[in-house]
């Protein structure tokens, strides 16, 4: 039994390598480390939020959707990532990933939207023109009655 960087080795502990750190972390400073990590997440996210609320313009569905799912895919990412030890990682892959979901969302919705509105201009239309044949219609009849 010697003595490492550490303290006393202990009968078959295997030694560190050069420069290699053997820090011990306790339970209360991982999960004040993964508590800060969080918190600096959540400041990210809601600077972000405070910046594309700001940009002056409404967002459109696809953007609202790759929003939401970069923050959900981000907070999802930090909790997972928080259980293995790096919030961090976890909320950055988290977030890349919802962002890619959230994009294929909100694109598929807005998409849907705008084949909405097309329809919904093509029903307006026929409809103004089926009132104007009408209109004919109501003159014509009118005109053969008064001959």
């Amino acid at each position: 039994m010697g003595e490492n960087e550490t303290g006393p080795q202990l009968a078959g502990e295997i030694p560190p390598l050069a420069g290699m750190k053997t820090a011990l972390y306790s339970k209360e400073d991982a999960v004040r480390t993964n508590a800060a990590s969080i918190i600096k997440g959540l400041f990210v996210a809601l600077a972000l939020a405070v910046v594309m609320g700001c940009s002056g313009q409404p967002l459109s569905t696809r953007e609202k959707g790759t929003f939401i799912g970069t923050g959900v895919g981000a907070a999802t990412g930090a909790i997972i990532g928080a259980a293995v030890g790096n919030p961090l990682a976890g909320a950055a892959i988290g977030g890349g990933i919802g962002a890619l979901g959230g994009y294929a969302v909100g694109n598929e919705m807005q998409n849907r939207e705008n084949e909405n509105a097309q329809t919904q201009a093509q029903i307006s239309s026929q409809q103004r023109q089926l009132e104007s044949q009408q209109r004919q219609i109501q003159q014509l009849k009118s005109s053969g009655e008064t001959e």
